[in-house]
């Protein structure tokens, strides 16, 4: 992972807001934007009551008492259960998607901390719909992901090997006595555990693929169960015989893979493991020495949840060289924006969203390959970034002909109901950006943009105020504006 060194030198020790370095509206803003997809006014001013200690435990419980998603009535159909049924397989395999696409976005939008964490794990281990396309198998592995996202990270690598999004995507269903498939077993150490040419030899990838070979049978039908036969029973494709594997000789199989990869490489794996969460939830500027603390309290216990806890709270994560020092994903760019504006969306606005992360580099279910989305300055490029404004356009407008008085709303919230436009324009960028702008011409000419073309003496003399019927349209004018400021484009 090519990474620039991070100049956050803070300590993994708690953060006590203290008079030099207050808990504020930025680091509220900070947890909102890194632990979910931004907050509304009134969860920002239920945050700065609490301590932030409290604020994180809030956050973390909820996202672990959260509900899983309602088992559909398709979770354990077949193809043939379509067809016998009477129905057209792939129609109702888009809806079903659809279905599952939605159930996404009101995850990230409801249950901000689990999503993410659900967005974490599947750019982390990857899956493509494309290459499976089968709704049980999506849900399943859904499913997999919300259960396991704050859990035991050696029981979830344990579960995703057997997932048959992963069997057929990363081929473990073709990987037998009858013909060796090393994918899965490359990508377990490259990508999952190790990262790249980090402890591992050809010979364990090959020796690896033998152990993990004989789950190539179906229950029924294509988008069926995918099951394993005992070794001597009929139809069995398990390689039998030794394996040696990280220098361990037996007639391994697949949860002896998985105990032997996590006694000889624990050091790797958490080390590995670690960099990334860094990197997803503080800066793509790696401090070594606070990963390596990390790692050296995960393989004690592999609990994610412990691991996250005490990061969230540190020093460290509140330090103000984390803040604003990523670039948003392109869901976490819509759904912030719709959040903290408290805007009103449907049903149809939230599928339309997947059009445009889709657009714009981030089709959820669909990582560009088995490495995932890379994130931070990939998601940006001449295309993305006027597509970005765009998008945001886009949802101003449909506020401004749906919802307009919302603008008048996020006004008078933000401001405390000011009849100074300096003030209210003030107050509603620093809403929605991560820091304050770099310079006060900055919020001078975003106040010019608010103003309209209202006469100057207006203001001066006190005669304006946000009930004005105009209030609405420059609200809209200031947040077209904001849309094109590169500070929004940051978390």
């Amino acid at each position: 992972m090519d990474t620039m060194t991070s100049c956050n030198t803070s300590s993994l020790a708690s953060y006590v807001p203290s008079p030099s370095n207050p808990w504020d509206a930025e680091k509220a803003k900070h947890v909102f934007g890194r632990l979910g997809f931004g907050g509304s006014k009134t969860e920002l001013d239920s945050a700065l009551a609490q301590t932030p200690s409290d604020f994180i435990d809030g956050i973390m419980d909820v996202a672990l008492s959260a509900p899983l998603f309602t088992e559909p009535s398709w979770a354990s159909w077949s193809y043939n259960d379509y067809i016998n049924a009477g129905l057209d397989f792939d129609e109702e395999t888009q809806n079903n998607h659809n279905v599952m696409r939605l159930e996404a976005f009101n995850e990230f939008f409801n249950q901000g901390f689990r999503g993410k964490m659900v967005m974490f794990w599947s750019s982390h281990f990857v899956t493509e719909l494309n290459q499976y396309y089968c709704s049980n198998f999506l849900y399943k592995y859904y499913n997999m992901l919300q259960r396991n996202a704050l859990g035991n990270f050696q029981d979830f690598v344990r579960e995703v090997g057997l997932n048959e999004a992963m069997l057929i995507y990363l081929n473990g269903f073709e990987n037998g006595l009858y013909g060796l498939n090393e994918n899965y077993a490359r990508e377990l150490y490259e990508l999952f555990t190790l990262g790249e040419n980090n402890g591992y030899t050809q010979e364990d990838i090959v020796e690896t693929s033998k152990a993990l070979t004989g789950y190539n049978h179906w229950t029924d039908s294509y988008c069926s169960n995918i099951y394993f036969i005992e070794p001597g029973q009929p139809n069995s494709t398990f390689i039998n015989g030794d394996k040696t594997i990280f220098g361990q000789t037996g007639n391994w199989r697949y949860d002896d893979v998985i105990d032997i990869l996590f006694e000889e490489k624990a050091p790797l794996i958490a080390n590995f493991i670690c960099e990334k969460l860094y990197t997803f939830f503080v800066s793509p500027n790696i401090n070594e020495s606070i990963v390596s603390e990390m790692a050296s309290s995960f393989q004690v216990d592999w609990n994610i949840e412990n691991l996250l806890r005490t990061l969230f709270k540190s020093e460290h994560f509140f330090d103000e060289k984390s803040l604003g020092s990523q670039i948003k994903s392109p869901f976490e760019l819509i759904i912030q924006y719709i959040k903290t504006g408290g805007f009103t969306i449907d049903e149809e606005q939230k599928m339309i969203s997947f059009y445009f992360t889709d657009v714009i580099g981030q089709r959820f279910f669909d990582p560009p390959n088995v490495a995932g989305w890379q994130g931070d300055h990939s998601w940006i490029n001449s295309s993305t970034l006027t597509g970005r404004w765009q998008i945001i356009e886009y949802f101003v407008w449909h506020t401004w002909n749906n919802h307009r008085e919302e603008f008048r709303t996020l006004a008078i919230e933000s401001s405390n109901n000011s009849n100074d436009p300096n003030v209210v324009a003030k107050s509603i960028i620093d809403r929605f950006v991560p820091k304050e702008l770099h310079t006060d011409s900055d919020y001078v000419n975003a106040t010019d943009v608010f103003k309209a073309n209202i006469p100057q003496n207006y203001f001066d003399e006190g005669q304006w105020d946000l009930y004005w019927d105009q209030v609405p349209y420059q609200v809209a004018l200031l947040l077209l504006h904001l849309a094109k400021m590169p500070e929004l484009q940051i978390n």
